[in-house]
């Protein structure tokens, strides 16, 4: 197992933690485990892309947070309404893919520690890919930010 810190707080157990897929044409899973420190924890936990279409799950004022980014021209948040608490957390994002054709919408449900916390709809979804130039990143959004203001 190894330790990852971002510079926000957040502290991830990689190996045993994260797994995604990338959330495109089909319905896919994310789930991310990860320890919120007693001051509190911001920052990003999984991106893909960024200004010009992608997603983020992330922690905004210790809420976790998910963003879908379609093409820069509409963005899609579901916020939970309760910070996380202190110590040890499970963040499950389940995009629901409506199926029968590309560019199609999703709903996104949102677990946290097995519990449903927040629900939300993706009108459209980019098709192919998000970027030919910005990565997936854990702990980070690298380059051009999915979410404003996250």
């Amino acid at each position: 197992m190894s330790i990852l810190r971002n510079s926000f707080g957040l502290l991830f157990l990689l190996g045993t933690g994260i797994t995604a897929a990338s959330a495109g044409e089909s319905s896919a899973v994310t789930t991310a485990e990860f320890e919120i420190p007693a001051s509190g924890a911001n920052g990003a936990i999984l991106s893909q892309g960024g200004r010009f279409g992608g997603w983020s799950l992330y922690v905004k004022d210790g809420k976790p947070a998910y963003s879908y980014n379609f093409l820069g021209l509409a963005r899609y948040t579901v916020y939970a309404p309760q910070a996380l608490p202190a110590g040890p957390s499970t963040v499950t994002l389940d995009f629901a893919y409506d199926g029968n054709g590309v560019g199609k919408g999703a709903r996104r449900p949102s677990l946290v520690n097995g519990k449903s916390v927040a629900e939300g709809r993706i009108e459209k979804t980019q098709p192919n890919v998000f970027s030919a130039d910005e990565t997936a990143d854990v702990g980070i959004d690298n380059l051009t930010p999915v979410a404003e203001g996250s």
